[in-house]
């Protein structure tokens, strides 16, 4: 089973209200980010692309990279497998993204059938093309499948969100984030965004694309 599936605005507010009732320090940050974006993304080979590629790197340096590879053309798997490494190179990707790129273009995954796995076989599924770790998979579950209960402990920008929220001493560590995260199930999907909206306002700056 899917669970719960995020498709609009009106399940980010129900599982924002969920959260703000349950967690105080949630509802404060919910009166400040107000309404949180759905950041939907089709799924397919396209998605996984912008994943990989925001890997590691800030919002502003991903889309750079990928407006550069659209206005290159290489966007499909058959194009990307053609192209030459300094074509990709080219485009400001680095050469460990190069043969992620190229694993997932070969990679022929089941993107239709992803829809319908529980989340621990789209998880296990993805994550055994080369490039495609944890946070990568669970993004694509997140924003692609609009899967409401997933989390990405591993994120930067969620644990620092998390350190000022909760006044904690330090970012989490991704088995203590998860560990805390296990309370904001049904909604770890929103739980997220509402950290990225908050993150963003504390910030000033963008922790996811």
């Amino acid at each position: 089973m899917t669970g719960r599936i995020i498709a609009g605005p009106e399940d980010l507010h129900e599982g924002a209200t969920w959260l703000a009732a349950r967690e105080a320090r949630f509802a404060r940050a919910y009166a400040l980010t107000g309404p949180l974006p759905l950041r939907w993304r089709r799924d397919g080979f396209g998605a996984l692309i912008d994943a990989i590629v925001s890997q590691q790197i800030s919002v502003a340096a991903a889309e750079s990279i990928l407006n550069r590879m659209k206005a290159a053309g290489l966007t499909g798997p058959r194009k990307i497998a053609r192209a030459s490494d300094e074509e990709l190179r080219a485009c400001g990707l680095s050469g460990q993204k190069v043969r992620y790129l190229r694993a997932l273009a070969a990679a022929r995954l089941p993107y239709a059938r992803l829809r319908e796995m529980p989340l621990d076989e789209v998880i296990a599924t993805l994550t055994e093309v080369p490039g495609i770790g944890p946070w990568t998979a669970q993004i694509y579950a997140m924003f692609s499948l609009g899967r409401a209960d997933v989390f990405a402990p591993g994120d930067l920008a969620l644990q620092e969100a998390a350190r000022l929220l909760f006044e904690l001493p330090e970012r989490p560590s991704p088995r203590a984030f998860a560990d805390m995260a296990l309370a904001w199930s049904p909604w770890r999907a929103v739980a997220a965004r509402l950290l990225w909206a908050y993150y963003r306002i504390e910030k000033d700056r963008e922790g996811i694309r």
